[in-house]
């Protein structure tokens, strides 16, 4: 049996329709929305009770997905990650390709984007930056040079 893909990357938020609107933003597309619950979510998370909103969104070129869920319950938990520095242990942050780096950084900034340093020039390959979205959530932009 071998690995076929990377289906898709999980990030529970509080505000939905936040997160949503800045993943729109940034380009990907919503690929539906739903609730789940019952025993199957129950038995994979290892929760009871789990019932929750999801929104599935996906990259223009429907190669990558991310899944955004909002817990109703179990009540969610907030660990104090949102505050996290990028030298944090665990996952830490979804990078994207993008043509124009400075471009999806203004557009991101009404949707709560903050650059978390600064735009760095990587030789003449990349220009990359980290931004802190709703909620602490981590992305990261690379723009290929040419």
């Amino acid at each position: 049996m071998t690995l076929q893909r990377m289906d898709n990357i999980g990030i529970v938020v509080a505000d939905l329709d936040a997160a949503v609107a800045f993943f729109t933003e940034l380009g990907m597309e919503l690929e539906g929305t739903g609730r789940v619950e019952g025993a199957v979510p129950d038995l994979c998370v290892g929760l009871e009770g789990v019932s929750c909103d999801i929104a599935m969104m996906r990259t223009p070129d429907g190669h990558s997905r991310l899944e955004i869920a909002k817990y109703l319950s179990p009540e969610p938990i907030d660990a104090g990650q949102r505050e996290r520095t990028h030298n944090t242990l665990g996952m830490h942050r979804v990078m994207y390709a993008v043509d124009d780096i400075d471009d999806v950084v203004e557009r991101l900034r009404p949707h709560g984007g903050e650059v978390v340093g600064g735009i760095a020039r990587y030789e003449d390959v990349y220009r990359l930056c980290y931004i802190r979205g709703p909620e602490g959530i981590f992305i990261g932009l690379a723009q290929k040079l040419d």
